[in-house]
């Protein structure tokens, strides 16, 4: 699980293109002490530290990243109203763990 999170999240950051993904990264290191690796076990912490970068637009790059895990997790991705990037990763760590 936590490997298909980080290769989502790269994937789901390349919507930026190579070096707005790389720009992030490095925001979320030197702003959140936060490195790739540790976004499956901190969704929440990515969560707002895309948040301080994007604002509310961090939505469509969480929803991005979302998209490209549930398949790599053989899950189908159904998007639900007040549903954060931490409640997807949690619902999709039961799902696989059932």
């Amino acid at each position: 699980m936590k490997q298909a999170v980080i290769e989502a999240v790269d994937e789901g950051l390349l919507t930026l293109g190579e070096s707005g993904r790389e720009a992030v990264y490095f925001h979320l290191q030197s702003l959140c002490s936060l490195k790739k690796e540790d976004v499956p076990d901190k969704p929440e912490a990515f969560d707002e530290a895309l948040r301080k970068i994007f604002g509310v637009g961090a939505e469509v790059i969480e929803r991005s990243v979302v998209k490209k895990l549930y398949p790599k997790l053989g899950i189908d991705f159904i998007e639900k109203k007040n549903y954060g990037f931490a409640n997807y990763i949690s619902e999709a760590g039961q799902m696989i763990n059932t």
